[in-house]
């Protein structure tokens, strides 16, 4: 079986949660993205055939495209290739290049598109921690705004007597 013949690349786009949304990734026509990635072609002149999914599950690395290879680059061992944060068209013009000379398997990952690689199983960044001492000094804030608040909620201050007989009254009554 020919090359021409056997199935060409094969593109999950993620467009559901996150990845496509402008809120979440401002300043891309996630329309013509998905237009552009639809019609590009591979060296035999067949459309890559795209699919969307509702989510990929690594939002942080919107927008999520993954190459499946085409039955030739399976057959030479290549796995699927996940590429986060695919936003800008200098991207997606390697992306259409790199298909085009045969994709994963068969042609090397383009230089733009090495930074971009990642997997399903990527791990979301840890923010930074803050010093300690804002932490505590967070905390102590807090306890403050509570005993504020305690104190405001509390009936207004009586004589030490009236509060001792308030007090004898309530035990004689249990």
């Amino acid at each position: 079986m020919g090359d021409i013949d056997g199935q060409p690349c094969r593109l999950t786009v993620c467009r559901g949660c996150c990845c496509g949304t402008k809120k979440k990734v401002p300043g891309v026509d996630h329309k013509a993205q998905l237009a552009r990635l639809s019609a590009i072609d591979d060296h035999a002149g067949r459309t890559v055939p795209v699919r969307t999914s509702k989510c990929l599950g690594i939002c942080f690395q919107a927008n999520v495209v993954v190459v499946q290879p085409s039955r030739a680059g399976r057959t030479a061992g290549a796995a699927p290739v996940w590429l986060g944060e695919m936003t800008e068209d200098r991207l997606l013009d390697a992306l259409d290049d790199w298909i085009f000379a045969g994709g994963p398997g068969l042609a090397p990952l383009p230089e733009v598109l090495a930074d971009h690689v990642t997997s399903k199983n990527a791990k979301k960044p840890k923010k930074r921690k803050k010093p300690k001492k804002a932490k505590a000094a967070k905390k102590e804030r807090k306890k403050a705004k509570e005993r504020k608040a305690e104190k405001a909620s509390r009936p207004s201050k009586k004589k030490d007597g009236e509060k001792r007989k308030e007090r004898e009254k309530k035990k004689r009554k249990k």
